[in-house]
């Protein structure tokens, strides 16, 4: 079995600052891509930004300057460092990895809540 754990998310104001973290932990042998989703209400989940196993990143527009996406291979945790944050990005975040273990497969954090609000 494998678990994702998030944490990082909070409230914080227009221009602020947050850094998400997801760990996991299990049987895993190699992760692959390694990814952050978001979902609005009432909105679909969408990609935030994403990063292979080798360190190629790639950002949705709307965070592009703004969102690293980045990850520690030996802890098997990938980290979304949010700067300039705007209301818009009020969501919840969602990590995914896709991880070989017995077979590979995609796997979702539970979530963590960020709300960008004066």
């Amino acid at each position: 079995q494998v678990q994702l754990v998030e944490s990082g998310g909070g409230l914080v104001q227009p221009g602020g600052s947050l850094r998400l973290s997801c760990a996991a932990s299990g049987r895993i042998f190699r992760i692959y891509v390694m990814g952050w989703y978001r979902q609005a209400p009432g909105k679909e989940r969408a990609l935030v930004a994403d990063i292979t196993s080798v360190g190629s990143t790639n950002y949705a527009d709307s965070v592009k300057g703004r969102f690293t996406i980045s990850r520690d291979n030996v802890k098997n945790t990938v980290y979304l460092q949010m700067n300039s944050l705007k209301p818009e990005d009020t969501a919840v975040y969602y990590c995914n990895l896709n991880i070989a273990g017995p077979g590979r497969r995609d796997y979702w954090g539970q979530g963590t809540q960020v709300i960008v609000s004066s």
